[in-house]
């Protein structure tokens, strides 16, 4: 990373560049705003910044971390002495019983799902980790920062603490965490890291300065995309720019699963198959072939890409929308189905598109959370027959 490579966010660059060049970096950050936005990345380059070998005050303005050098090198390997990376683990990777113990089943499973999530921020530095069986930042994991802190930097260099979702914190540790924050010691560099910063703990919110980061402009993430993938075409790096509405950890998943050398791009693919879903569910002779569709979906897709699927939908019907109130419109999701968006403005006149995007973000947060993906799919047909074109 470096300063170049951060995606959007120039206001925010611009304060913590003036901090880091003056000297007069806060001992405490919460870096706030929505998911995918890329804040933490930034705050991982404050680290490396303050730990980098070559960065000078000329560097800081310029490009930040040099990347090349051992204390980089290491901050990238998640393997730095002097920065410190807390996310939700399982409580048995903290466990201090019997060493002799230690290696079980449990633990391995646990020791290979933890390696398994740094490997994918490692891949995708806009990936949020979190065990799905942890009951949140633990107290332990804040123990054992008290115990780093009372240490020394290695080389020269500042200790940085990156807590994820910081909104994570057991309340027990968010108590020991204050109790760090409001007698830091000075070499010490904390970034709390959430998207939901209402719920960290106001006292410990009061001890940090804020600072708010938004989601990236589409022209920012397009920009990034043509540059992380210059072999994309217009129609499939336009698509990723409308379904991910500024998140780049979605982008980035998506850039990863791509294979530039398919004719027609999966994600096209995926988007018109959704088209037809939605033309034979409107058709009543065809009716039949949406319904066998549903069960294609529920089968033969990944979630990740049933979420897909549904978010395609969302698009078109956004395009619908614009088209209806301005024909002439040419700020479209997918300009090149402009004719098909233009057959549905004029063949459902009366169409309740808020109604049926609606019931679409409702299937895909229920399949988010796992339901039946059959079940969701036949009950979203019907319901979308029902509200756009008569009952089935």
């Amino acid at each position: 990373m470096s300063w170049d490579s951060i995606v959007g966010h120039e206001h925010q660059i611009r304060v913590l560049k003036t901090a880091l060049g003056s000297d007069r970096l806060a001992h405490a950050y919460l870096f706030a705003g929505p998911e995918g936005s890329g804040k933490e990345s930034v705050a991982f380059e404050v680290a490396k910044i303050l730990n980098c070998r070559h960065a000078g005050a000329e560097h800081i303005d310029s490009n930040g971390a040099c990347g090349q050098c051992e204390s980089c090198r290491q901050a990238d390997r998640f393997m730095h002495p002097n920065i410190e990376y807390l996310f939700p683990v399982e409580a048995v990777l903290l466990d201090p019983s019997d060493p002799s113990k230690k290696e079980n089943k449990k633990l391995t499973e646990a020791k290979e799902r933890y390696e398994a999530l740094l490997e994918e921020k490692k891949r995708n530095p806009f990936f949020t980790p979190a065990m799905e069986r942890s009951m949140g930042i633990l107290t332990e994991q804040v123990v054992m920062l008290q115990q780093k802190a009372s240490l020394a930097p290695r080389d020269g260099g500042k200790k940085v603490f990156i807590i994820s979702q910081a909104e994570r914190l057991h309340p027990s540790a968010a108590n020991k965490l204050l109790k760090l924050l409001e007698e830091p010691p000075a070499h010490v560099v904390f970034i709390l890291v959430s998207s939901r910063p209402e719920s960290v703990l106001p006292t410990i919110r009061s001890r940090c300065q804020t600072i708010l980061f938004s989601r990236v402009k589409p022209v920012e993430l397009d920009a990034w995309i043509t540059r992380s993938a210059p072999d994309i075409d217009e129609t499939e790096r336009r698509f990723i720019v409308s379904l991910c509405r500024g998140n780049l950890r979605s982008a980035a998943d998506l850039l990863e699963g791509r294979n530039g050398n398919e004719a027609v791009p999966a994600l096209v693919r995926l988007r018109d198959q959704a088209i037809d879903y939605l033309r034979n569910l409107l058709t009543p002779a065809r009716f039949h072939e949406a319904i066998a569709t549903c069960e294609e979906v529920s089968k033969n897709l990944s979630r990740p890409e049933q979420i897909l699927f549904l978010g395609s939908l969302l698009l078109f019907f956004q395009d619908v929308s614009r088209r209806g109130v301005s024909p002439a419109c040419q700020e479209l999701n997918n300009p090149d189905i402009a004719l098909s968006v233009d057959r549905f403005v004029r063949g459902f006149p009366s169409r309740d598109l808020l109604r049926a995007s609606s019931v679409i973000e409702e299937a895909m947060r229920s399949i988010e959370r796992n339901a039946n993906v059959l079940l969701i799919m036949a009950g979203l047909t019907t319901e979308l027959k029902r509200i756009l074109g008569g009952r089935a």
